[in-house]
């Protein structure tokens, strides 16, 4: 196996499962939004799991190496873990501003964060259960959910984004115990707020690794492709990762034209080299993949 294959983010969810033009058509949910499922709640948790069926079959006929649950039971790739901590009022949200810079209703944080129970164990059993491929499960960095929330509790972001490291450090550990192969940390705002990920999000991330055993992946990209228009050939935040113990980089390449020489400087890290265009709906072929 030269080069393995996976899943970055998420697959879409079908369109009797959620409203993809409601989704469309606003932010990308920083607190919950139940308004976008289509199926009502005493019969959501059953559709989702047939929705993740047919994701997990989908990579495995077009295969895929490392299958995913294709991250079909969030509205967001980040709100369903960030919403589920305590010391977090989702209830009375606040506001912070999204990557390209318009006010968005984030969690607020009024207390201590701490994880106050696993989020996505269930999910990796699931997806262990009906896949004998290698399995991946990803979840929200601290620095990326410490700017998706407006604090209102800690001295500074840096104290909060510690927090979160310890929160999602506890939920890796149960994760890996369930199943997982390979855990995935999206850290995309690092890309966003380079000056302040330097400052203390490298920190955090590393806080998210210690005494992690498993194989661990962190993703970094300018945003999502559908909303982010103009994306830079160059990263402002990347080799910064080569300090960390993580074994594995994702990045973007596809859309913003990525000069992949930048990756030299991640050292010995694995690099999980993202191929696929998410502006257009078009099929890559072969051939420009491999260009």
């Amino acid at each position: 196996m030269l080069f393995p294959t996976t899943l970055v983010g998420s697959y879409p969810q079908p369109e009797w499962l959620i409203d993809r033009a409601k989704l469309a058509g606003r932010f990308p949910p920083r607190v919950r939004a139940r308004e976008l499922w289509r199926v009502p709640e005493p019969w959501l948790a059953e559709a989702q799991d047939d929705a993740t069926r047919l994701a997990i079959r989908t990579q495995e006929q077009a295969g895929l190496d490392v299958i995913t649950d294709g991250e079909v039971r969030r509205e967001s790739y980040s709100n369903r873990f960030a919403t589920a901590l305590d010391g977090v009022d989702i209830e009375h949200s606040g506001t912070a501003l999204d990557r390209s810079g318009h006010p968005n209703p984030v969690p607020r944080i009024v207390g201590p964060v701490r994880r106050k129970h696993p989020v996505q164990v269930e999910d990796v059993r699931f997806l262990r259960a009906h896949t004998d491929r290698p399995i991946k499960m990803t979840v929200p960095g601290p620095f990326t959910m410490s700017q998706q929330a407006q604090n209102d509790y800690y001295a500074s972001e840096a104290a909060a984004a510690l927090d979160y490291a310890l929160a999602v450090n506890a939920e890796i550990r149960d994760l890996f115990a369930a199943g997982a192969d390979v855990v995935q940390v999206d850290e995309p705002y690092m890309q966003v707020h380079p000056a302040d990920a330097r400052s203390y999000g490298i920190a955090a991330l590393q806080r998210v690794l210690d005494g992690i055993a498993g194989t661990t992946v962190v993703h970094i990209c300018f945003g999502y492709g559908t909303m982010v228009k103009g994306k830079p050939t160059q990263y402002d935040f990347l080799s910064e990762l080569a300090a960390t113990s993580v074994q594995q980089v994702s990045v973007e390449t596809a859309q913003s034209g990525l000069d992949c020489s930048v990756l030299a400087a991640l050292g010995g890290k694995t690099v999980l080299l993202g191929v696929l265009d998410l502006s257009t709906s078009d099929v890559e072929w072969p051939e420009g993949v491999a260009y």
